[in-house]
């Protein structure tokens, strides 16, 4: 599964219908939030993971926490809220109230509503992380260049299919090439603010 595929695909649509439900957010507003987050929460953990001891912590939270079941049972999100809580703090630190200011702004989403709506997300992704990491049987010293790969293939697809609005604005905070929008605005910013570390 790409990760163009969890934020189009079952996962992301049941884990949206579930925030219209529980907080009032439309389905689009959450896939697109899934869209922007998604590549943020990777380029962090991807950054983190160059000191050894915080790639060694990733890869036993991903082999005890996040088997990737939970893409299969989407529902498990909002009962994970809290541990989605403590995800974001641990990955954005300080970054946090700056992350959920320009992923408020690019998707609409209010302020009171978007760490909730975060820390819902959150444990999708870690879950899809580490489906990956199971899939390609990598270990602590691969994890950054498991997720290098993530997000050089989600790059690639989100240039190959643009015209859809959410390859679109995945393609925008990935640095889309010929497609990236100019009103990206901070998000551009904050990932290749970490790139250039």
């Amino acid at each position: 599964m790409s990760l163009l595929d969890l934020i189009t695909g079952n996962t992301g649509n049941q884990v949206a219908e579930q925030a219209e439900n529980k907080m009032g957010i439309s389905k689009s507003q959450i896939i697109a939030l899934l869209a922007v987050a998604a590549p943020l929460v990777i380029s962090y953990l991807r950054n983190k993971s160059k000191d050894a001891k915080e790639a060694e912590a990733l890869n036993n939270a991903l082999d005890k926490d996040h088997d990737g079941s939970i893409l299969n049972d989407p529902s498990q999100a909002l009962n994970r809220q809290n541990e989605g809580g403590s995800i974001l703090n641990h990955i954005f630190g300080n970054d946090k109230q700056n992350v959920e200011n320009q992923l408020s702004q690019s998707t609409g989403i209010s302020m009171d509503k978007i760490g909730p709506a975060l820390a819902m997300l959150a444990p999708i992704i870690m879950g899809y992380i580490g489906q990956q990491k199971q899939a390609s049987n990598t270990g602590a010293g691969g994890l950054g260049d498991l997720l290098g790969g993530i997000m050089g293939n989600a790059t690639n697809e989100a240039q190959a299919s643009s015209g859809n609005p959410i390859t679109d604005l995945l393609g925008s905070v990935l640095g889309g090439g010929g497609n990236q929008q100019q009103n990206q605005g901070g998000l551009g910013g904050l990932l290749g603010g970490l790139f250039g570390k």
